[in-house]
């Protein structure tokens, strides 16, 4: 009679393994659970994408093969030359700047008691779309330094430094005594002292008067001295007032310059007063009155932000401002932890709090720096809302990046396999960098 091996004795068969997945689970169960999340990945990222390089291969009506002719486009278009160009400067210098901005905060906001606060405030516009983002870029940027911030504040800085006009369309009405002189004015004939000398003007609107501008007055003759009134000689409602004659309801040149020349040479200058008037000494007898240009220039409107050589720089001013708080975030993450026994140990050393940051903070954070940067990198590869909204379309074509491009190209122009071509282009410059990164981030868990 034969007897049975145990369980577990030597010799004895192992039991059948059952097929069960690292977390228990059985593997048939585990990928039907998985199966939701596989059908839609295959339907929202695996079909448009062999579908896209399919489709790059044909014309534009779809029927006929076309080769490599949509690739060849990609550098002889014109177009998608400055998209290529753009996105270049868009990967250089937007997330260099951005992560370099987010290190600083992260570093200048670690000692202080109102970090958080500030980092709250920075981080504050990535809870903004980049559609409401580039709405506002738009309006900071306008033209006008009434409407646009950007403008109003470099109008301010400029104005503190050269004064601006307040005359710019002032000029010499009927039976004036001025003439033109290269942007300015001058009397037709040589003043003498005591007599009064009348410079009437128009153009000024009422409303753009300086504000400290008077009354006109007539000035009084003076013995050695020649004296004038410069005012804006135009009255509301017809027949009233005196043509070349100060009248009480007309307004005086409050800070005109008024110089006396010579033989091509300025013997004496002043400026008018606020009801018009002015003096000038004895050395002003028989010289010519001139008003220079300097009255007259047009007022300093600002930079023309969405202009063709300054809209890429404008646009990624704005991404800068968006996702600075993004690297500042991810950065002072890194920063906490960072041993304080090696920063104290440098400062123990001797080094300086530059060198600190220079030789220590900069090299431990350099894994999180890189993968902040190459995010970016990646983020600003397929940037397009910015460009879109913010760019104006007199300047749209100098602002172009590929995404735009890829857009325009596929619903504006209707060239579906170029547009297909973009897309499969803008994938293989992703594919390296999300490389990079995943190998990154794969190293630092090993770690």
């Amino acid at each position: 009679m034969t007897t049975s091996k145990a369980a577990g004795a030597p010799g004895a068969p192992a039991p059948p393994r059952s097929r069960r997945s690292v977390t228990g689970t059985r593997k048939a169960v585990a990928a039907l659970f998985l199966l939701p999340a596989l059908v839609l990945l295959g339907a929202l990222v695996v079909y448009p994408i062999g579908y896209s390089v399919v489709r790059s291969f044909y014309d534009q009506s779809g029927d006929g093969f076309a080769g490599i002719d949509n690739y060849k486009a990609l550098f002889t278009d014109d177009g998608i030359r400055t998209a290529l160009k753009n996105n270049v400067i868009w990967v250089v210098f937007a997330p260099t700047v951005a992560t370099a901005l987010g290190l600083i905060f992260a570093v200048l906001t670690e000692r202080v008691r109102w970090g958080t606060a500030f980092k709250l405030v920075v981080f504050m516009p990535m809870a903004i779309s980049m559609l409401a983002a580039g709405i506002i870029f738009r309006l900071v940027y306008d033209q006008d330094p009434d409407k646009g911030v950007a403008n109003a504040v470099w109008v301010g800085v400029h104005d503190t430094f050269a004064e601006a006009s307040a005359f710019p369309k002032a000029h010499p009405g009927r039976k004036s005594p001025l003439e033109a002189d290269g942007g300015g004015f001058i009397t037709k004939e040589p003043v003498r002292t005591g007599v009064p000398v009348s410079l009437p003007l128009v153009g000024v609107a009422p409303d753009q008067m300086p504000g400290d501008a008077g009354k006109a007055v007539k000035a009084r003759p003076e013995q050695g001295a020649v004296t004038g009134t410069a005012w804006q000689d135009f009255t509301r409602g017809k027949g009233v007032g005196t043509l070349g004659v100060p009248d009480p309801t007309e307004l005086g040149y409050a800070g005109m310059k008024i110089e006396a020349v010579k033989d091509g040479k300025v013997v004496a200058s002043t400026k008018a007063a606020d009801d018009g008037t002015f003096t000038l000494p004895a050395t002003a007898d028989g010289a010519q009155l001139r008003l220079p240009a300097a009255n007259f220039k047009e007022a300093y409107n600002g930079l023309d932000w969405l202009g063709p050589s300054l809209v890429t720089p404008a646009i990624i001013g704005s991404y800068i401002w968006m996702w600075a708080g993004f690297a500042m975030v991810l950065i002072a993450a890194g920063l906490a932890g960072v041993p304080r026994e090696l920063l104290e140990a440098a400062r123990v050393d001797g080094a300086t709090e530059w060198q600190v940051f220079r030789r220590v903070t900069v090299p431990l954070l350099a894994p999180v720096l890189a993968v902040v940067t190459v995010t970016l990198m990646i983020n600003v590869l397929k940037v397009f809302d910015l460009v879109f909204i913010i760019a104006p379309g007199s300047s749209q074509d100098d602002a172009n990046v590929l995404a735009l491009e890829l857009y325009r190209k596929g619903f504006s122009e209707d060239q579906p396999g170029i547009a297909s071509a973009i897309a499969v282009f803008l994938l293989l410059l992703v594919i390296p960098v999300m490389w990079f990164n995943v190998r990154r981030l794969r190293r630092e868990v090993r770690r």
